[in-house]
């Protein structure tokens, strides 16, 4: 009995360990079209406006709340 178990397992994992693994080939992708020459350059763009700044020390006029996570706690003690 303990060699017939013995023959079952081996001729199991020889069973399974000769299955054929499929490789798997990664084929690059080639472009839907090649691109043609680039076109003349455009006028440069206007200058900008400077934006409004902020006074030192008090919140500015944005509604945008900000969570930060919680400090990593110690551990709790428990209580007596």
């Amino acid at each position: 009995m303990n060699r017939s178990l013995l023959v079952s397992t081996l001729f199991a994992v020889l069973s399974l360990s000769a299955c054929d693994k499929p490789t798997v080939v990664n084929m690059p992708v080639t472009p839907a079209a090649v691109p043609g020459p680039p076109g003349p350059q455009g006028a440069p763009g206007s200058q900008g406006m400077a934006g409004s700044r902020g006074e030192t020390g008090k919140p500015g006029d944005a509604t945008t709340v900000i969570v930060l996570p919680p400090d990593a706690a110690a551990p709790a003690t428990p209580a007596n």
